[in-house]
């Protein structure tokens, strides 16, 4: 069960999913702060994207995606100067409801939030290892291709989707769609057309048409 607020690390093109683990290096005050009071209490952060077009208000309190992803701390490296090398590990999605103001000392953003839980019931279990499947099978030339071998088959089914959707190489917009999918069955399900639709672009024929 997620925290009622959230401290907020809003980053311009970073998604977590719930299971998967993210390593992040923090050096600017503001999160260094937001580390430091978090390993002093519960060690859960809230990781949001910021909306694209926005990124030179990064400084400030540029618009987030309502939808992100709870990480809890689970490392910490506090380096000599002050910064930290952390690795967060995706616990449940959640909804912004509202921001508090900013407060005198605090130097991040906080959120109250509500908590968005993922669950795959017994009757999308048979839907999901055949979505699954299919996408093993589209991404198995690419990972013969680059010496990977197989996806890793004892891997759980939630846990290899949220990975991959985090892992392979989409666009963030891409990344984010997926995280706002209502549990992984449709997750992954989104991520196949995803994978299929740039597979059938990359093997388009060239027209040789220049303009």
């Amino acid at each position: 069960m997620l925290p009622p607020h959230l401290p907020l690390f809003p980053l311009p093109s970073t998604v977590l999913f719930p299971g998967v683990f993210l390593p992040l290096h923090i050096f600017e005050p503001r999160y260094r702060q937001l580390i430091t009071k978090a390993i002093e209490g519960d060690r859960i952060i809230g990781m949001t994207m910021i909306v694209p077009g926005h990124e030179e208000r990064y400084e400030g309190r540029p618009p987030v995606y309502p939808v992100g992803c709870a990480g809890l701390i689970t490392h910490v490296e506090r380096l000599a100067d002050g910064r930290f090398n952390v690795i967060l590990r995706g616990l449940d999605k959640f909804r912004i409801d509202e921001e508090e103001p900013p407060t005198d000392g605090v130097l991040y953003r906080i959120a109250h939030v509500t908590a968005l839980e993922e669950t795959t019931t017994d009757d999308d279990r048979a839907a999901l290892r055949e979505a699954r499947q299919r996408l093993e099978e589209i991404l198995s030339p690419s990972l013969q291709d680059e010496g990977s071998g197989r996806l890793p088959r004892d891997m759980a089914d939630d846990d290899l989707i949220n990975a991959l959707s985090q892992y392979l190489e989409l666009e963030p917009l891409e990344k984010q769609a997926l995280l706002e999918r209502p549990g992984v069955l449709p997750r992954c399900r989104t991520l196949v057309e995803l994978i299929e639709m740039k597979v059938l672009m990359q093997h388009q024929p060239d027209s040789g048409v220049r303009h």
